[in-house]
């Protein structure tokens, strides 16, 4: 009989988050709305008077504040009830208004930054000094002179606000299309029984070790992104399109360039990633090659490329197991940070299983003035408990800045988004690493470590180089089809797995299936954040006290400070490519530990 998911009315309420603690119901969720809409009311009545006196300007700033942070709850509320089952038309209504309202918010404010632009610093310096209460909002203002040079006039500003929510079309369409429209085929599992393809279960069909049903996941999946790759290439132009759009209306040469810089950080740093993983070629062709040796395949195709190495090492985790390891591997932070994440295990943060209509994937997402949220669509699986470590770790870094800024300063970049939730996996693997003795189980542990390398700085790298290349492509006037996007993304496959690879012709459709894409060069960071977290986490084990207070010291940073400045009290300086080197060393010694080992079991 075929398995076919849960729908979510038929999800136990203790795997679901609880929404309830944001808002008790619908009619609070609305009330909130109209409170940001009376707030957004009386800023406009302050247009063309923001800087005429230093109160003006405290208030502009003290409403905006105000109704950011109502409009971020009411956001993030509807987006985790249209996430928890995309085909609720009701949730995609009110997922819908909040955008709607916090684009007009946008718009409707607009002319507060050009406003604050046009004065003279030296202004804005004065009424700093005379008005006390306009300290708090320092940081922010230098965050907005920064970008002068970038800024429009008031009315051009208004009008590129007021194209916010047509630019998220190609972003929405595709989600709705990639979780909730599409339908996978059926194939059988390693018990012949019929199993329904979802974007969950996917990655999970990939590392079976029947090599079968691999192949079968691999082909029937990649079938349907194949069949409809012309429209998605469609909605990746229009993609491009719009941040092409944003990134000229405000005098960046390019989009890589606007891209880095909302984050404050130069476009070398991302080219230096590129030019590092490149130079690094060599060991990931290594690996590739360790790989085909231990499955003992003679020729190594994509769909082998997730199944364990070591055989007969996996177990399943169930999710009780994952939170207790978790919690155990964490304890080198602090008797504090673990008691928060057994809080949020506790208190449903977390919406755990995959059920019809869910997003797929994982993220944390955090809320000021409540907790994060947590969705994983969880398989027993030992990547699976990393990613609830990866994912405590978002919600972790969230929880602490909230905690210690104030909302205008609590959102850290997403050039550092990525380093909380690594280090968490890091630290994982270190706990496992140390409390086996088993050369079976540690080979197989040492897979997984290199696994995450190849996912997250190689195969994020990869993405990187398609992300700069598509866009440049674009720039420079051809046209993003089907075709071109997927014998680009054929290219840069082989060339990032090497001659050991078959690099089959359903892989090239992959960069249809990567919502990453539609994140605005998001995916760079990825590989940043991993080599950065590798440094912190082997400072912490090494260190112990000292290295931790650093940690949680840019932990609580928020975006009060640039994301390249908080990296550095942690103790990485991401602006050289050390941090990358030496992630991309660790790699090749771990690669050494496994082939040392494999000789042995």
């Amino acid at each position: 009989m075929a398995k076919e998911l849960l729908k979510r009315s038929e999800v136990k309420e203790e795997f679901t988050w609880n929404l309830s603690d944001m808002y008790g119901s619908g009619e609070e969720w609305e009330k909130s709305l109209e409170e940001a809409e009376r707030l957004t009311d009386e800023i406009s009545t302050y247009e063309g008077k923001v800087t005429a006196c230093a109160a003006n300007l405290l208030r502009v700033l003290s409403l905006g504040a105000q109704a950011e942070q109502k409009l971020d709850m009411a956001y993030s509320y509807s987006a985790r009830l249209h996430d928890q089952d995309t085909k609720d038309g009701a949730n995609q209504a009110m997922n819908q208004k909040a955008l709607s309202r916090y684009i007009e918010y946008g718009s409707r404010t607009a002319f507060v930054v050009p406003e604050i632009l046009a004065a003279e610093d030296s202004v804005i310096e004065a009424y700093l000094n005379e008005e006390p209460e306009l300290a708090l909002y320092r940081i922010q203002i230098a965050e907005i002179q920064r970008t002068k040079e970038h800024c429009l006039s008031a009315e051009a500003e208004k009008l590129v606000a007021m194209t916010g929510e047509m630019s998220e079309t190609a972003s929405q369409v595709y989600g709705i299309l990639n979780n909730a429209d599409f339908v996978f085929p059926m194939i059988s599992d390693e018990n012949g029984e019929k199993v329904r393809l979802t974007n969950g279960n996917f990655v999970p069909m990939l590392e079976s070790a029947d090599r079968r049903v691999r192949k079968d996941a691999f082909t029937n999946y990649y079938s349907v992104y194949k069949q409809f790759a012309s429209t998605i290439a469609a909605l990746y132009d229009g993609q491009v399109k719009q941040q092409m759009f944003h990134a000229r209306a405000r005098k960046y040469g390019s989009t890589l360039e606007a891209a880095v810089n909302a984050n404050n950080v130069h476009p070398q740093v991302y080219r230096n990633l590129i030019d590092t993983v490149n130079d690094n070629m060599d060991k990931m062709h290594r690996y590739v090659r360790i790989r085909r040796r231990c499955l003992g395949v003679e020729e190594l195709h994509m769909y082998d490329i997730y199944t364990p190495m070591i055989a007969d090492a996996a177990r399943k985790i169930p999710f009780d197991e994952a939170k207790e390891t978790v919690l155990k591997a964490l304890a080198p932070l602090g008797e504090d940070y673990v008691a928060k994440v057994k809080e949020g295990f506790e208190n449903r943060w977390i919406d755990v299983y995959e059920n019809e209509g869910k997003r797929s994937g994982a993220y944390s997402a955090g809320v000021y003035g409540v907790h994060p949220y947590v969705l994983l669509n969880h398989n027993d699986t030992l990547d699976n408990m990393f990613t609830l470590a990866h994912e405590m770790g978002h919600a972790m870094h969230s929880w602490y800045s909230n905690e210690n800024q104030h909302f205008i300063y609590s959102q850290y970049k997403i050039f550092v988004a990525e380093v909380a939730s690594t280090c968490n996996e890091v630290l994982l693997m270190q706990y496992l690493l140390k409390n086996t003795e088993d050369k079976k189980e540690r080979a197989y542990l040492l897979n997984h470590y290199l696994d995450s390398f190849k996912g997250t700085v190689y195969r994020q790298t990869m993405f990187a180089e398609f992300e700069m290349q598509t866009n440049k492509m674009a720039e420079e006037g051809e046209s993003l089809t089907a075709d071109t996007l997927s014998r680009l993304y054929h290219e840069l496959n082989r060339k990032y797995y090497g001659p050991d690879m078959n690099s089959d012709d359903e892989i090239a459709y992959e960069w249809a299936r990567i919502p990453h894409f539609y994140y605005n060069f998001y995916v760079y960071q990825y590989a940043t954040g991993f080599s950065a977290a590798v440094s912190i986490a082997n400072a912490i084990l090494a260190e112990g006290a000292p290295a931790v207070e650093r940690y949680k010291k840019f932990l609580s940073g928020g975006c009060s400070k640039s994301p390249v400045e908080l990296l550095k009290i942690a103790g990485v300086n991401m602006e050289e490519p050390k941090p990358i080197q030496d992630a991309l060393d660790v790699f090749g010694a771990v690669l050494d530990e496994l082939e040392g080992l494999l000789d042995e079991i």
